[in-house]
């Protein structure tokens, strides 16, 4: 296994990595929508997404993939409602419409309205 640490997504905050590569897949952690250089969150669920996937983006890219390769997604949402603008963000940047769930949970860390994971081939 070998850890995957990058500046383009917000570091860990508890006893995890940010993502782990393993024969040919990499599975990132869950990406909030914190800007890693500023550790600022945006308002609303657009910038959320938006931020959320950036951060996905950014730990593909130092695993040596793309979001072009992610074979399955896990989203969270703080609210079902945002459903459809979470979406039309999200379509955007996994363009290979990898396998997806997607759910509404009870609280998000931070109080954030998004959480994406991934995992993807190298």
């Amino acid at each position: 296994m070998k850890v995957i640490t990058t500046n383009n997504a917000p570091a860990a905050i508890g006893p995890y990595s940010q993502a782990i590569v393993t024969g040919n897949l990499v599975y990132g952690s869950g990406q909030i929508p914190v800007d890693p250089q500023t550790g600022n969150i945006p308002e609303g669920i657009i910038a959320q997404a938006h931020q959320s996937c950036k951060n996905v983006k950014g730990l593909m890219e130092a695993a040596g993939t793309s979001m072009e390769k992610v074979v399955k997604t896990t989203c969270f949402l703080a609210d079902i409602k945002d459903f459809a603008a979470f979406n039309e963000v999200y379509a955007q940047y996994f363009v290979s419409n990898p396998a997806r769930s997607c759910c509404a949970v009870k609280d998000l860390p931070k109080g954030v309205l998004c959480e994406i994971e991934a995992i993807a081939e190298i």
